[in-house]
């Protein structure tokens, strides 16, 4: 480590303290159950623990898919099993949470029945055990007794690290953050993850966070600390979109400016007093990406963002899975298609190495069929629905749902956004779940500040506190 090294990472270390001391609130208490999914969403924003620790077996790009690493496995394991201790001390909170997802429910089951049809069972079987895991931790924030605050706690816990970070890397260990790409003489800038476009996606979905808690602060005219809540999440929005065109992601950066204008635009009082503009805006940026990509058939508007008219071979990708022809009813099971000679058939077609159909709706098509289509968007109508209604009652809690959907549903447009283990699905899952799973606020008075969890006995237990 030379001397710029040093002092780069004690100033990152001295930014990530000073932006947690910012952003400090003693009105948000949040269990010591939530270090579990923070660990969670801290690995899959950024890269495997095997990776990190430059474990991974030298073996090609398809055998790593397909084998994965004991320790990664072992290390998912003990946080799904730490996540599912929790949730047995919270009985009537998991109800709830069950009642009201029943499309989320059906959806995670239908990937479990799918896997009886997978030629690569076994490594079906591994990988949805492991997607088990995001459904865990989301349960473990939306059950905990404040649930907006632990989300709250949650994303910015992920942001204040995954950012820094990234920014250390890219500057201070080149080796680590970027990588030399021979194909086009340039460099690419990834961070804490392994490929520009995984930057872009955490840089997205976190600066998404952090606009809403700069919003939450700026609208609440009486929040205690609020002037440092303003300047700690300013900077993370910089810092994030800096990321982003660092990174050179233009689909992540067209899902922030997006996304984020919505946010902005249905917290504008005229909004409240018309409903349904709250409806018109967001669909309205749904749709218009969708539009766009049908009918610039020359790609005259991709050129002027800097792309070509295949969308950087992702026209390519397309034709060459679809051209496999999978089982339109049921697809080739979880997460299946990828594996043997579908990969290389895949590779020699289009783009060697890659790993994903770039676009989340064909992904899912190829691996769950029609069926995870219709089933993902019954999921999709419901979270609308909810979200739409938690905006009635809570605007801070529906312009993070909104935000959130809006920017997965357009991510997927031209990159795998449905993927399990991805931060972009795991906000998916935020705003399709919705935050009401807590305790309800007759059971939330009179708790003390360290406060407890309600086992199913309706005894007070204090566990992971």
């Amino acid at each position: 480590m030379n001397m710029t090294q040093l002092i780069g990472t004690l100033v990152c270390i001295a930014v990530m303290v000073w932006l947690f001391v910012m952003d400090r609130d003693a009105r948000e208490p949040a269990s010591k159950a939530l270090w579990i999914p923070t660990v969670w969403l801290l690995i899959i924003g950024s890269r495997a623990v095997s990776t990190w620790l430059h474990l991974s077996p030298a073996v090609s790009l398809a055998q790593q898919y397909t084998e994965g690493s004991p320790l990664d496995a072992a290390v998912y394991g003990i946080l799904i099993a730490g996540g599912a201790l929790v949730l047995n001390f919270r009985s009537c909170q998991v109800k709830r949470f069950m009642q009201r997802n029943l499309p989320l429910l059906l959806f995670f089951v239908y990937c479990a029945l799918s896997i009886a049809w997978s030629d690569y069972s076994f490594i079906a079987l591994k990988r949805w055990s492991k997607s088990v895991g995001d459904l865990v931790m989301i349960m473990v924030v939306l059950t905990d007794p404040y649930p907006l605050a632990a989300v709250k706690r949650l994303l910015a816990r992920a942001t204040f690290v995954l950012l820094p970070l990234s920014v250390l890397l890219i500057k201070c260990y080149p080796d680590l953050g970027s990588a030399f790409n021979p194909g086009d003489m340039t460099t690419m800038y990834f961070g804490v993850t392994t490929f520009k476009n995984m930057l872009g996606m955490i840089s997205m979905v976190f600066g998404l966070a952090s606009l809403w808690s700069f919003m939450n602060a700026y609208l609440e005219r009486t929040m205690p600390r609020r002037k440092e809540h303003l300047i700690a999440h300013g900077v993370m929005i910089g810092t994030a979109m800096w990321l982003i065109v660092t990174a050179d992601s233009m689909t992540s950066l067209g899902c922030f400016v997006i996304a984020g204008s919505v946010m902005v635009l249905i917290s504008q009082r005229w909004v409240a007093r018309r409903r349904s503009s709250v409806h018109v805006i967001v669909w309205t940026a749904i749709v218009a990406p969708v539009v766009v990509l049908l009918i610039d058939t020359f790609g005259t508007l991709v050129h002027s963002l800097g792309r070509n008219a295949t969308l950087t071979g992702r026209t390519t990708i397309w034709k060459a899975v679809l051209s496999l022809h999978t089982n339109p009813l049921v697809g080739r099971g979880f997460e299946s298609f990828w594996l043997g000679n579908r990969l290389e058939a895949v590779w020699n077609m289009s783009v060697q190495g890659i790993q994903e159909a770039h676009n989340g709706y064909i992904e899912l098509y190829l691996n769950l069929g029609w069926i995870g289509l219709l089933l993902l968007g019954w999921l999709i109508v419901t979270g609308y629905r909810d979200a739409i209604a938690a905006f009635r009652s809570d605007p801070r809690e529906g312009r993070l749902r909104l935000a959130f959907l809006t920017a997965a549903l357009i991510f997927s447009l031209t990159e795998a956004g449905f993927r399990m283990l991805t931060p972009v699905w795991f906000a998916f899952l935020l705003a399709v779940a919705g935050c009401s799973c807590g305790l309800h606020p007759e059971e939330q008075k009179g708790i003390p500040g360290s406060f407890w969890m309600r086992a199913s006995d309706q005894k007070q237990i204090r566990i992971l506190q």
